[in-house]
């Protein structure tokens, strides 16, 4: 017997694959805050990573975007920043997983955005309140098709990220603080990591505001790449 709802229900969040015609269903957004020493001291928070662990936080699954869409200026910001990350896709579940063993949960990767209102973010920051008003923005969190590399971990690789033709943030994932393995250890003590989960790994230096009308263009070596485009405010 099917289910009635009183309306229809949300589709399912989901990405292209490359090579399949199936595509990805989408669990959980997750995100690594702070994880290129770059970043953590252009954010006025440097991260010493002999007492400090990873932290995170999430977004809905409603706010995915695939790469290439055109995405209206978020309302209640003058301050609408770019973030090019190296996203990380689970295959497998896995919870209190060694480090050593973490690549069995790797399917595989794909290039993203992570955009924040970063005025909003600052201010719950300081005042010691939830991050979701400046992170759980409606169309910021941009993916590009998953490429699959089950059981690979990718521990270098340019990545980069340009504004309307000029390169804003330029680094190598060789540079994050808490690598992959690392990453998947850590968060499966807190979460039953599942197939569909996406781990968005940490953004570099460079973050920088977009206005309506700007073209953003990132690459991740031996992934792939993610573009946006920045429409007018609603």
């Amino acid at each position: 017997m099917s289910t009635a709802y009183l309306w229809n229900p949300p589709p399912v969040a989901s990405l292209p694959v490359r090579g399949e015609s199936a595509r990805l269903p989408v669990n959980r957004l997750f995100f690594v805050g702070r994880n290129y020493h770059a970043h953590a001291v252009e954010m006025g928070k440097p991260v010493d990573k002999s007492v400090e662990r990873p932290f995170y936080f999430t977004k809905a699954p409603q706010t995915l975007v695939e790469s290439g869409a055109t995405v209206p200026y978020p309302s209640e910001t003058k301050n609408f920043h770019f973030e090019m990350e190296l996203v990380l896709v689970v295959g497998k579940p896995g919870f209190r997983v060694k480090a050593e063993d973490a690549h069995e949960l790797v399917y595989g990767y794909a290039c993203g955005l992570d955009m924040t209102r970063r005025d909003l973010q600052l201010v719950a920051r300081d005042k010691g309140r939830p991050w979701d008003l400046g992170k759980d923005v409606e169309n910021s969190s941009v993916c590009s098709e998953v490429v699959p590399m089950p059981g690979v971990v990718i521990e270098r690789g340019e990545i980069v990220l340009a504004v309307n033709g000029q390169t804003k943030q330029q680094s190598n994932v060789d540079k994050l603080i808490w690598n992959i393995r690392e990453i998947i250890a850590d968060l499966s003590l807190f979460y039953h990591l599942q197939p569909g989960d996406l781990i968005y790994t940490g953004t570099p230096e460079g973050v920088g505001a977009v206005v309506s009308g700007d073209r953003i263009s990132g690459r991740v070596e031996g992934v792939g790449e993610v573009a946006l485009n920045i429409g007018p405010a609603e």
